[in-house]
């Protein structure tokens, strides 16, 4: 073997894994088994996890969010079995390790934009930190709705808002749950965009779950359902 392809050897495994899985399964009352292939995510990577309507995208991605327990198999993230935490722990190990981009995006109608970020960090166990909050929504050029309730944004800034909740905690995973899937080619892609900036700046391993098969060109680490 060439010096060259060693050196790329060694720092390939030099990578921190952090998302991994393993003879995953899960299954709903008087419904089929669902089983999921392996995935082995190494920290910074951006992968695509892909398959049609009524494939288990979505109930895989709350597996391994920990939303749900598999009826079998190992889920690690960041050297943690997260199915084997105790709801308590879970909780905030989601909120320290975890940024969730979720279809529906469930934010408290009654807090402002920071304050949803607020609780976001409150919530993983951190001190609000303003200082955080601000430059990430002027980052996402939102900075000017600080004030503003969730219902008073346009679609694309309650986009925005939610890709700044799922990042303020700087986490080491990003799961999003078919992010471009309602969007027009041009914001499909500004999404994507602003997911894999802020997964890059962090750090974060990115997983993006869609059908969207304008994603396939952009990233090309993939996983199929």
């Amino acid at each position: 073997m060439q010096l060259s392809n060693l050196l790329l050897s060694f720092e390939l495994n030099q990578k921190a894994v952090m998302l991994a899985t393993q003879d995953l399964a899960f299954s709903y009352p008087q419904g089929p088994e669902l089983r999921f292939p392996d995935i082995n995510c190494t920290a910074g990577e951006h992968w695509l996890l892909l398959g049609h309507s009524g494939s288990g995208k979505t109930t895989m991605l709350q597996l391994l969010a920990g939303l749900r327990a598999p009826s079998s198999g190992k889920i690690l993230v960041a050297d943690t079995e997260i199915n084997q935490l105790p709801p308590s722990q879970l909780d905030v190990f989601r909120g320290q390790h975890i940024g969730l981009v979720f279809q529906q995006h469930h934010f408290v109608r009654a807090l402002r934009v920071w304050e949803n970020l607020a609780i976001a960090q409150q919530l993983a166990g951190k001190p609000v930190d303003r200082e955080r909050i601000s430059a990430l929504l002027e980052q996402l050029k939102i900075q000017h709705k600080l004030d503003a309730r969730p219902s008073q944004l346009s679609v694309g800034e309650q986009q925005r808002l939610s890709i700044a909740r799922a990042i303020v905690n700087r986490p080491q995973l990003i799961l999003a749950d078919e992010p471009t899937s309602a969007l027009d080619d041009q914001n499909a892609e500004q999404v994507l965009s602003l997911l894999q900036e802020q997964a890059q700046a962090v750090n974060a391993t990115l997983l993006i779950i869609t059908h969207d098969n304008r994603l396939t060109s952009k990233i090309h680490q993939q996983i199929s359902l």
